[in-house]
């Protein structure tokens, strides 16, 4: 990362959160990377849900109003980046892949009583690392059109009952071709496509809070846990009972100096 020594470095901090805490609503004249190293950090925008937890870290670029709710105790990291210093696409949030070295880096970023010289060195391997680094798909976009919204809340309220698109469609009120129309030109994916990504998302939340797998299995509406289990370690690259075993690990006492 280039130095621009005529602005002071956004803040980048480490704090531990309760499970069930909410950070309201707000924005950065900033871009933030948000990364939680337990737990899990659910980010919502305008335009969507994003998941932060032990394996990805969320991307919320500068002037994007956003809100956090934690689930599970968490350890959540923010490093900030100057709007003309991006180490990343700053058109929308994403979410990226955290390897085992950029693990340690944001750790490592935002330890406390950082000398500043320090500092820009890790920040330097940091942002070459995030330019290199793979964004992945995992996210929930919010829907704009309301008959696409209503389907949507359908499934979302009892994520345990299969819903066909035929009698999502007839509870909605549209017809099946309409509705398969406004997920792809909203959501840029099929319906099965969406309906997995959002149990999978809350699978994430429910693991975290210490659910197990079957129970996670059977109210995230998979049939049975096997198929869960299947589907959870193709989207996520692990197998649901190591990521509850990573996510619900209580926060590190704050006390202590992080990885010291």
């Amino acid at each position: 990362m280039s130095h621009n020594s005529r602005h002071p470095l956004p803040p980048t901090n480490a704090h531990d959160h309760a499970p069930g805490e909410v950070i309201d609503r707000h924005r950065h004249d900033y871009h933030q990377l948000i990364y939680a190293s337990t737990g899990v950090l659910a980010v919502q925008t305008e335009g969507g849900a994003w998941v932060a937890s032990g394996d990805r870290a969320v991307w919320t670029p500068a002037h994007i109003w956003h809100e956090h709710r934690v689930y599970g105790h968490s350890s959540v990291h923010t490093v900030g980046f100057p709007v003309d210093d991006a180490p990343l696409p700053t058109g929308s949030p994403a979410i990226l892949a955290v390897d085992g070295l950029l693990r340690e880096l944001l750790i490592a970023c935002t330890g406390p009583d950082l000398p500043a010289d320090e500092s820009g060195r890790l920040r330097a391997v940091l942002g070459d690392r995030l330019r290199r680094a793979h964004t992945q798909p995992l996210t929930l976009p919010t829907a704009r059109d309301p008959r696409l919204a209503h389907a949507c809340r359908l499934v979302l309220d009892d994520l345990g009952v299969p819903r066909t698109m035929t009698s999502l469609a007839r509870r909605v009120g549209v017809g099946e071709r309409t509705l398969t129309r406004l997920f792809r030109a909203e959501f840029g994916m099929t319906y099965p496509q969406w309906r997995t990504n959002t149990r999978v998302f809350h699978a994430m939340i429910q693991l975290a809070e210490g659910a197990s797998v079957t129970a996670t299995a059977r109210r995230c509406g998979w049939a049975t846990t096997s198929a869960f289990i299947d589907t959870f370690a193709r989207t996520m690259g692990q197998t649901p009972g190591a990521y509850r075993a990573a996510a619900s690990l209580p926060a590190p006492d704050t006390t202590d100096q992080r990885r010291n």
